[in-house]
Parts: C-alpha cells; sequence; structure tokens
C-alpha cells in the first residue's frame, strides 16, 4: 500500500447501554472495559503513526476533549469538535470538508474491539486499492452466528481486494440471519470505512447535499481553541441527522465491501462484555472488584469499590458505579436505556 491514509475516529457517541459506568464525560470508549485499557487507546493504537498512517483526527464533542487529550498519552493529534451530535454522516462530512481531497481517510468508531491487528491492517492495505480507484470502501465482519443485532453487507461482483457491494440488509429476523449465514456471501456491517476524500464529498454533494454544504460551512466558520478546532454551531445546527450508511453507502452506485475475520465486537452490551471478558472463574463469571460468589455462575459482577457477594445467580449482571447500581439478567441488556434515562 503507497497511499497514507489519515485515521480518523469518530468519539461522539454517549454508550448508554453500558450505563451506570458509561455516562456523561465517562463514555463508554473512554473505559476499560476490554484488555485493560480504554477502547479508545486500542483504537488509536491500531494505526501507529508513521509511514502508513498520519497522526489521528479525533472528531468529539466539547464534553469529550478532555478525555480524548488526556488518552492520546502525547501522541500527535488532531482534534474536530462537533457543537452538537448530528450522528455519523455529518460528522464524517466535518471530517471531509478539513481533508485535502486526495488523502484516504480511514473513518472508525471509538468503541470496538478489534483481536486481530494484524488482519485489520492486511483489510485496510487490500482496501486502500479499491479506495484509489474511488470505490467508497466499507469492511465486512466475516459472520461466525445467525445474529440479528447488526445490519449485513451482501457481496457481489469480486474486485481486486474486495466485492463490489451488492446491496446492504437492515437488521434482520432470526430466520434471515440463519439463510444468509448458510448461503454465505454476507458480512456483518462494522461501520468502518476508507475512502478518497474528495471522492465522499461528491457523493456527499449528490446524495446529502445540505448536510455535506452544512459542514462546510460549519468548518469555514469554525476557530481553533487551544488544541482543538471547533465548527461553526449556528452553520452545523442546519445538518440533518443520519448515517452515513442511509445517507450516503445505500445509495451510491460504487460500493466495495473488503471481507475480514478479525475478532471484531462493537462491545455494545453488558451481554457482549461478559462473553468477551477474560479470566472467568470455572463458572463462567466474570469478576471485577471485591465480589464474593457462592453457587453462582454466568454472571457479570462489577463491584466498582465496593463488597459485593451473590448466592444463587445465574446469568445475572450486576454493575456498581458510585451510587447507582444496576441488577438485571444478562438476556434484558438491550434495556438498560430505559435506567439510564430514568436516572439522568
Amino acid at each position: 500500500m503507497s497511499a497514507t491514509i489519515q485515521p480518523v475516529i469518530l468519539c461522539g457517541g454517549a454508550g448508554t447501554r453500558l450505563w451506570p459506568e458509561s455516562r456523561g464525560t465517562r463514555a463508554k470508549q473512554f473505559l476499560p472495559l476490554h484488555g485493560g485499557e480504554s477502547l479508545f487507546r486500542q483504537t488509536v493504537r491500531r494505526t501507529p503513526a508513521g509511514a502508513q498512517f498520519t497522526p489521528p483526527l479525533v472528531v468529539c464533542g466539547d464534553a469529550h476533549v478532555a478525555a480524548v487529550l488526556d488518552q492520546m498519552e502525547g501522541r500527535d493529534v488532531s482534534l474536530l469538535v462537533e457543537p452538537m451530535p448530528r450522528n455519523t454522516a455529518a460528522a464524517i462530512a466535518l471530517a471531509v470538508a478539513r481533508a485535502d481531497a486526495g488523502m484516504l481517510l480511514l473513518v472508525m468508531p471509538s468503541d470496538h474491539v478489534i483481536a486481530d491487528v494484524p488482519a485489520f491492517h492486511a483489510a485496510i492495505a487490500r482496501g486502500a486499492i479499491l479506495a484509489q480507484q474511488d470505490w467508497l470502501v466499507t469492511f465486512g465482519i466475516a459472520p461466525d452466528r445467525p445474529d440479528t443485532g447488526f445490519g449485513y453487507i451482501a457481496s457481489g461482483d469480486p474486485l481486486e481486494g474486495g466485492f463490489a457491494v451488492d446491496r446492504f440488509v437492515e437488521k434482520p429476523p432470526l430466520d434471515a440471519a440463519e439463510r444468509m449465514l448458510a448461503a454465505g456471501g454476507y458480512s456483518w456491517n462494522a461501520g468502518i470505512f476508507l475512502f478518497r476524500a474528495g471522492r465522499m464529498r461528491d457523493a456527499m454533494l449528490e446524495h446529502c447535499r445540505d448536510i455535506f454544504e452544512a459542514a462546510e460551512r460549519a468548518v469555514a466558520a469554525g476557530m481553533h481553541d487551544g488544541e482543538a478546532f471547533y465548527a461553526d454551531a449556528p452553520a452545523f445546527e442546519h445538518a440533518p441527522s443520519d448515517s452515513i450508511d442511509y445517507a450516503v453507502m445505500e445509495k451510491d452506485d460504487r460500493v466495495a465491501v473488503v471481507p475480514v475475520a478479525m475478532g471484531w465486537s462493537d462491545l455494545g452490551s453488558w451481554h457482549t462484555v461478559h462473553a468477551l471478558a477474560e479470566g472467568k472463574d470455572g463458572d463462567d463469571n466474570a469478576l471485577s472488584g471485591d465480589v464474593f460468589v457462592h453457587d453462582s455462575r454466568g454472571n457479570l459482577i462489577r463491584a466498582g469499590g465496593k463488597r459485593v457477594s451473590i448466592i444463587g445467580m445465574e446469568d445475572v449482571a450486576v454493575i456498581v458505579d458510585g451510587d447507582d447500581i444496576l441488577v438485571m439478567p444478562l438476556t434484558r441488556c438491550q434495556d438498560v436505556r430505559a435506567a439510564a434515562k430514568a436516572r439522568e
């Protein structure tokens, strides 16, 4: 791969599905939920500065600027602050508006787990070939189960290093997911993209002009403050809120997918945190902090500085953070947002 790539790390999520630990300035991406260090730090380290990658551009909200700078550990970084959340299309439009047209941009969420980084880098190299040919590249995760929690990408005609995208599939019911897994040729949509900035600019002007032009005006009227560049709020607030998938990727006729098996997870729930936890005891309990368990199995207990004891419990999460304590069956992990909203 000859092209230099600008990593763009999207760092605006609140991570409310991992309440009570994830909230406010302590959002999910800044927490050590897997692997001993924060998900954000892991994301940064997957793109080491050098001949292949420039220092990253981090797109975040004002509330997270301090956390980003603290967790960069002195490494060079550019901060682009979005005045308010407007979903991924507008966040990416800000990055595109700031970039040279010929630069390749690698857009990544800041809160994913990738266990096999060499496999990720190999996929990037394949994707860069396509991006330099003006394909909008998305990375598809090789599915290992018929999961209904992800969107799917159907591969079409083969290309050098990947496939033309035949279609995107919304989060399917179980029977449809089972059929796609059996048929082959489908990937999970991980929300990781690689493209030439000028190519994405043209695609946005065609498919979501109002989003891109609002972002472009916000950049033109923005200003530096300390180590961050702040996009202009009055201009940016006119950007409609939409995902990059809906706004561009599903509409463009030159989108490619690079399938890759790289130990990927979006770590999107306490159930997933339990599933990926290292160092479980012999009864499949994932324990953190001062925890006593008796006749219990399959639990996730994060004591948060308290002393927690459980007896006779199975497949339960107990998450302690300050005065907030969450107790639920792991099978109900998608309902956490109700508690987070009630405790705002």
